[in-house]
């Protein structure tokens, strides 16, 4: 379960993709297959939400057509358990902010998901990925001190 945090959809609306930023921050710890899964898991829900970042169908010489892509990039960054928390809650009130609690990899019943979640309180929750979408200097401000997660 992908959690909706408060969105900024008014400002987001007014904004230009060419403006604003993308950006997933996964959990340092996690091994490569389940930050991946979890990247993957927070950018199909930031695509769902911000459908206006997806770019213009890419076609070939044939005119065989591809669909289009997020032309700003999505940088996947990484962060400590704690850090993901902190940025999470900072990010709040400052871009739309998409997380992943650890409960979405511990089984693949959506439904179960769901229990998990709501069997915790907000603060006590940990995310393994948060996404974030909005004005370019406000996120990169947010996420500044994190590297690329290799």
């Amino acid at each position: 379960m992908l959690l909706h945090t408060k969105a900024i959809e008014a400002d987001a609306q007014k904004v230009p993709p060419k403006l604003e930023r993308c950006v997933i921050v996964v959990d340092e710890a996690l091994p490569p297959g389940k930050a991946s899964n979890a990247a993957a898991v927070v950018a199909f829900t930031l695509g769902q939400r911000h459908n206006r970042l997806v770019g213009a169908p890419l076609v070939e010489r044939d005119g065989t057509a591809h669909p289009g892509l997020i032309p700003i990039g999505i940088p996947v960054l990484k962060a400590s358990a704690l850090q993901l928390r902190e940025l999470r809650q900072k990010s709040l009130a400052q871009c739309d902010v998409v997380d992943f609690p650890v409960q979405g990899q511990v089984t693949t019943d959506y439904a179960m998901f769901l229990e998990a979640v709501e069997a915790h309180a907000g603060e006590s929750l940990q995310y393994l990925a948060v996404g974030l979408v909005g004005p370019r200097n406000r996120v990169s401000k947010l996420v500044g001190g994190f590297s690329l997660f290799a």
